[in-house]
């Protein structure tokens, strides 16, 4: 039996996904056409990070649009395909095997990735910058990155020991040491 709250959403969700009439109007946006939109706006993300890293616009414009728009489109993906009973299958590698039989789910965790990569880019990017790391040794730690999440980011916690001569640097610039 579904809650209040569930028919309401799912009332909700109906209204908001029924197709439309007319063909100039729909859009179709398949898991395959969003994984690869998504995956081309990221790309275009990390060539900030990595190109134009002094670009003072670089942090607002990747937070401020492109992780913004990828936090939208994953809540929406989460949003239209997961029940509410599937809460429960988080507790298991199995559970969580099965829901990413979905390709809409294994979408929204794709950009679940992208977003938090991003993010993790950005740190090293703004934190080697605060530590004085030259950009182009950061690099490598950004592709990386990039492609295995955090093997960059303990590459770069190593390049910043190696650099800083300490264990625990700052890691924010209002921290203190």
């Amino acid at each position: 039996m579904l809650s209040e709250f569930e028919n309401f959403f799912l009332q909700r969700k109906s209204a908001l996904f029924k197709p439309s009439k007319s063909p100039a109007k729909q859009i179709v946006m398949s898991p395959e056409n969003i994984f690869k939109l998504c995956s081309t706006i990221a790309l275009a993300g990390w060539v900030i990070i990595i190109f134009i890293p002094f670009w003072k616009s670089s942090d607002r414009f990747i937070t401020g649009i492109i992780i913004t728009l990828f936090c939208i489109v994953y809540a929406w993906l989460i949003f239209s395909n997961f029940k509410f009973s599937d809460v429960q299958k988080f507790n298991s590698l199995q559970g969580v095997m099965q829901l990413f039989t979905n390709p809409s789910m294994v979408t929204a965790g794709w950009i679940h990735y992208l977003a938090f990569d991003l993010m993790t880019g950005l740190f090293i990017s703004r934190n080697a910058r605060m530590h004085n790391i030259n950009h182009w040794l950061v690099v490598p730690c950004l592709f990386f990155t990039f492609m295995l999440g955090p093997v960059g980011l303990l590459l770069y916690f190593i390049l910043r020991i190696i650099s800083t001569k300490k264990y625990f640097s700052v890691n924010f610039s209002n921290q203190k040491s």
